[in-house]
């Protein structure tokens, strides 16, 4: 940040730090939250409409697990379109158009009147709700690098009071009214989103990357006001600009020059003549960024752990219902007509209390983030995930298999939220949201195989061939997490640059 003199500049970062978090961040945590606890609630029911669908509509396995699996290839397509609109045309464009996708596609299949109807409607959930990294990502840039950890765990809770709500919800729903009704009463929470939309602020790094930074200014005036704090003295710059600023005093490294995709005497800013086409090409541009040589190590390492953290998580979520369910189906000297009211109280009470798992994980995940790093916390949770699902290669008492279901979401919860904070990090404002929504749709791979996994395999009776494949993913995730080249704890956001893979303390401009 600049000195108090007539040419003093400052960047977003350094009046976010100035003023802290204060009412206004309260604000954008309490709209982003919504959405988090509204995607949160569309997942979960995935847990109790499959099983219900199946036995109304005499529905094979492999019907049931598409259910959920074109959620999740919905959610490929809405992650990336979407990262690539809020990172071209705003944050907020891109978190309206998820919210008006959801929540018409989520009311509308309460009111499929078939099964191909009602894969259609779900789908175009998934695209809606692959809009999710957008709030994200528009939450965590309002908040000051110092404590950005612990309020991005905060921001995660959302998403385990939205599970916790859900199964409340289907336990009160489900018996009497049946899956209908939770379909249909599980889409209202995405409504507010649209009902406050117009009171949402757009993201002032957003405003400094295309140039607009009086309006970047008018974001962080109301943000000074509401908070109650001073702006630093002197002009608002964007990041690029301050560093040109502080290497005219210094001589910048070859490393520094990498991706610049400007001369050093061109402006940064981009004009209005040159904006359409920028636009126009933003998306592949975009994406060649993310698999360029000084990022594709960075790249390809986060989709295998978006990848395993979605397989996993998901699959916890949808073998917590199987094994309820199926685990006495493949005892030889039982005989079963269909689910019993029993079978399905317990359905409802295993899910709920391994959905309560998650507030340790947000815990865990809070205490650890910022003082032994994103890295560490992330591998450590992940092995110890592998330890948790080890002994359910083989069948256990059903008691046993909740506390080790119990356990094994506390170690995913934790790394999900992690990474959710790690990956936006990683990338500069200009991209941010394409790269995290292009790694959250590889993790959406992972979300589209984990139920012909979870449903298919344990409906078979292959629960030890089930929960290897769970080990694997699940310690392969964990062994990438070892192998990013570089730390994010405690470091600023920046509009145009990146850390170099080769050095945690040297920067690759934009």
């Amino acid at each position: 940040m600049g000195g108090g003199g007539e040419g003093a500049t400052y960047t977003v970062d350094d009046a976010l730090t100035k003023m802290g978090f204060g009412t206004f961040q309260g604000l954008v945590l309490a709209y982003a939250g919504m959405g988090q606890a509204a995607e949160a609630m569309e997942m979960m029911l995935l847990s109790f409409v499959g099983p219900a669908v199946q036995a109304e509509w005499g529905l094979s396995s492999r019907q049931e697990s598409m259910i959920t699996s074109v959620v999740f290839a919905g959610m490929l397509v809405g992650a990336y379109t979407w990262g690539i609109v809020s990172d071209n045309y705003g944050r907020r464009q891109g978190f309206l158009i998820t919210a008006i996708c959801t929540f018409s596609a989520g009311f509308l299949s309460a009111l499929a009147p078939n099964y191909g109807s009602l894969i259609f409607l779900r789908c175009l959930v998934g695209v809606g709700l692959g809009g999710g990294p957008v709030l994200s990502s528009w939450f965590l840039e309002f908040i000051p690098a110092a404590n950005r950890g612990t309020w991005m765990v905060i921001f995660s809770t959302f998403w385990t009071l939205g599970t916790v709500l859900e199964a409340s919800l289907a336990w009160l729903v489900m018996p009497t009214l049946g899956w209908r009704w939770l379909l249909g009463m599980s889409s209202f929470p995405t409504l507010f989103l649209l009902i406050f939309y117009k009171f949402t602020p757009e993201s002032p790094r957003y405003f400094c990357t295309k140039g607009r930074i009086d309006e970047a200014l008018s974001i962080l005036e109301k943000i000074s006001r509401l908070n109650g704090a001073e702006l630093p003295s002197g002009k608002l710059v964007s990041d690029h600009i301050h560093e040109l600023e502080m290497d005219e005093k210094c001589n910048p490294s070859e490393d520094t020059l990498l991706l610049s995709p400007t001369k050093r005497n061109d402006s940064p800013i981009v004009s209005p003549k040159n904006k359409v086409s920028s636009d126009t090409q933003g998306g592949l541009s975009s994406l060649l960024l993310l698999l360029s040589p000084e990022l594709v190590r960075s790249t390809l390492l986060l989709w295998i752990v978006f990848f395993g953290n979605a397989f996993s998580y998901y699959g916890l979520v949808l073998l917590t219902s199987e094994l309820s369910t199926q685990n006495s189906q493949c005892d030889p000297t039982s005989l079963h007509s269909g689910n019993s009211p029993t079978t399905n109280n317990n359905l409802y009470l295993d899910v709920l209390i391994t959905s309560f798992a998650e507030f340790p994980g947000l815990l865990l995940a809070a205490a650890i983030v910022d003082r032994i790093g994103r890295k560490l916390s992330m591998s450590t949770m992940f092995f110890i995930c592998c330890i948790f699902l080890l002994p359910l290669m083989f069948h256990q008492p059903e008691s046993l298999t909740t506390a080790l279901l119990f356990g094994a979401r506390i170690c995913i919860t934790g790394t999900f939220t992690v990474v959710y904070i790690y990956a936006p990090e990683i990338y500069p404002t200009s991209i941010r949201t394409t790269g995290v929504g292009v790694a959250s749709s590889v993790g959406r791979i992972g979300g589209i195989i984990c139920p012909l996994v979870a449903v298919g395999l344990i409906h078979g009776c292959h629960q030890t061939l089930a929960i290897f494949l769970f080990e694997v993913v699940v310690f392969l995730a964990g062994t990438a997490v070892l192998f990013f080249p570089f730390e994010t704890k405690g470091r600023e956001l920046t509009n145009n640059s990146v850390i170099s893979p080769s050095s945690s303390n040297s920067n690759i401009s934009l």
